[in-house]
Formats: C-alpha cells, sequence, structure tokens
C-alpha cells in the first residue's frame, strides 16, 4: 500500500468516527422547545440543540401579540402531524420532515408565527 492509499483511508475512518460520535450529526435531530401554542395551531417552536441551516429559521422573532422576543425559532408548517400530548414549555426532539405532508383542516383564526416554517417529526430522546 502508497503513502496516498494510507492517508486516504486514515481520512476515511476519521470521518467515519467523528460521525459516529455525533448523534445529532448522524441522525439530523435536533432539540426543540414549544414556546408558543397558540389557537389554531399557531405554534412557534425554538432550536435548542443542533445545527439547522440559519436559513430556515428565524434568529430573531418578537411575537407582536405578547411583545416577547425569541431566537432561532419557526413556526410549525405540518401542524396536523404534531402530537396534541406536547404542551407549551415542553422540550421534544425532531427530524426535518420532507415527505409530502396530508391535508387535514386547520382553523383559520390568526395568531403571529415565525415567517419561516419547517415540517418536522417529533423522535424518541
Amino acid at each position: 500500500m502508497n503513502i496516498f492509499s494510507t492517508m486516504a483511508v486514515i481520512a476515511i475512518l476519521a470521518t467515519v468516527s467523528e460521525t459516529c460520535g455525533n448523534k445529532n450529526a448522524s441522525t439530523g435531530r435536533h432539540k426543540a422547545k414549544l414556546e408558543i401554542k397558540a389557537l389554531c395551531m399557531n405554534y412557534t417552536i425554538r432550536l435548542v440543540e443542533g445545527n439547522i441551516d440559519t436559513s430556515m429559521i428565524t434568529p430573531a422573532w418578537t411575537d407582536e401579540h405578547s411583545g416577547k422576543s425569541y431566537n432561532n425559532v419557526f413556526g410549525l408548517a405540518n401542524p396536523c402531524s404534531f402530537p396534541k400530548t406536547i404542551k407549551e414549555g415542553d422540550e421534544f426532539y425532531f427530524t426535518i420532515d420532507t415527505a409530502k405532508q396530508p391535508n387535514c383542516a386547520v382553523c383559520m383564526a390568526y395568531y403571529p408565527t415565525p415567517p419561516k416554517k419547517l415540517s418536522i417529526k417529533i423522535v424518541e430522546p
């Protein structure tokens, strides 16, 4: 085995080892907190732990109703798939859900949410 082959094997093993040691990197799992559970499933969720492309979430947002400010938040794009058992203030783990979302009826009452929305899937800790 020449020096280049040896270096390539070492680089691959280092990458695999680093990825396996970080659950969030290998599974795409993130931790969040349900900050606002408003009427008609107008939910605001804050990223607590994990790396998400910052273009997908709102870095700073103020709830115009309460005047409270939040960092790293997003609105829930798939409210019909969100478990009713998760209450305001609860933390949970999720992955970004890229599957086509089922249609469901949601009332049209308005409560402010961050402009960025994500479809998520709740996963076990």
